[in-house]
């Protein structure tokens, strides 16, 4: 029997590697993409004992500049191990692209749903989300208590003007894969720029912060995962991210959301709960919520391009007008915010 094709995956090469770092791996090897994610690509890979592993790379085709580094990733996990940011223990990283075309890394499995929409969520007992919220915002509150410096990370990035490399980067990004105008996208730039707030303090900054980046179970927090757009600068881009996709049952086309399945605490419960973990000021987090908007569209133009151009793998289901659409719907919202 032998290791079956799967797109992404070169897999004797990948078998031989892992099984160099895996003491008591059983080949062949199965190998299935994960569905979720449009950006970096995930794979389950189990052995022949049922052993379960994760490896993450690249996505097929060109990529932006600096863009899905899994060096970065898994020196970003490998340095929280051991903290109060649960993730999964990382294997090892496979920096030499003639294995698989591009560096990936490999790391354990962690167990349990992760909570893309509302549908999971609803399976969720009421009881473990009411539970869930408090924790979700207790694990940022403690990321962002972590000093970069004693954990290794004190060169992930630039600690100050977080929010003035932000709107150079993701300006460069949108430039670099429109396709189409978006008057809304235009005018929340400038006013980003022009009603940008102090940065208080540096911390390590998420990036993509919300629960369908977190293997959750029992009320916990048991893994986040996604750490592609980590960096240092300010903590309140994460809590205004977070803010937004912890959308209330019934509200607005957001029904989709997992928090939309109810039983979750209230924005205001995770911005008090955040405030006295942290000390830190949010009255300005509506900025922070637009920033979010705009952000998540620069990031939507270059995944509806992505998808243009087939570099997201073969037989890959989306909608790619509704992809663009909700480009210029998030510009709207950023719009929205800046101007209450």
């Amino acid at each position: 029997m032998q290791n079956q094709k799967v797109q992404g995956i070169a897999a004797g090469n990948v078998a031989e590697w892992m099984a160099e770092h895996i003491d008591g791996l059983t080949a062949p090897l199965s190998f299935e993409l994960i569905a979720g994610g449009h950006s970096n690509l995930t794979y389950s890979v189990v052995d022949q004992q049922g052993r379960t592993f994760v490896l993450r790379r690249p996505p097929l085709g060109h990529v932006l500049e600096s863009a899905h580094d899994m060096g970065r990733e898994h020196k970003i996990i490998t340095a929280l191990a051991g903290s109060e940011v649960p993730v999964a223990s990382t294997i090892g990283l496979c920096a030499d692209i003639s294995v698989n075309d591009a560096p990936f890394y490999v790391m354990d499995y962690v167990s349990g749903p992760v909570l893309h929409d509302a549908e999971v969520a609803a399976a969720v007992p009421a009881a473990e989300r009411s539970l869930l919220g408090d924790h979700v915002i207790d694990v940022l509150a403690a990321l962002h208590r972590i000093d970069p410096d004693t954990v290794g990370l004190g060169d992930l990035g630039r600690k100050e003007a977080y929010l003035q490399r932000q709107l150079k980067r993701w300006s460069k990004q949108w430039e670099a894969t429109e396709t189409h105008k978006v008057p809304a996208m235009d005018e929340s730039t400038r006013l980003l720029a022009e009603r940008m707030p102090e940065q208080i303090g540096a911390s390590i900054v998420h990036g993509d912060y919300r629960l369908g980046n977190m293997i959750v179970g029992d009320g916990q927090v048991k893994a986040v995962l996604d750490w592609e757009l980590c960096t240092l600068g300010d903590a309140l881009a994460d809590v205004g991210y977070l803010l937004n996709s912890w959308v209330a049952p019934g509200e607005g086309d957001e029904d989709v959301a997992p928090t939309a399945a109810g039983g979750f605490c209230s924005r205001d419960d995770l911005s008090l709960r955040y405030a006295n973990k942290t000390g830190r000021d949010l009255s300005a987090i509506n900025y922070y919520r637009a920033f979010s908007h705009w952000r998540l569209a620069a990031i939507g133009q270059g995944v509806y391009k992505r998808y243009l151009v087939g570099a997201m793998g073969e037989n890959r289901d989306v909608d790619l007008d509704a992809q663009k659409q909700g480009v210029t719907l998030r510009a709207e919202a950023a719009l929205e915010f800046l101007l209450m």
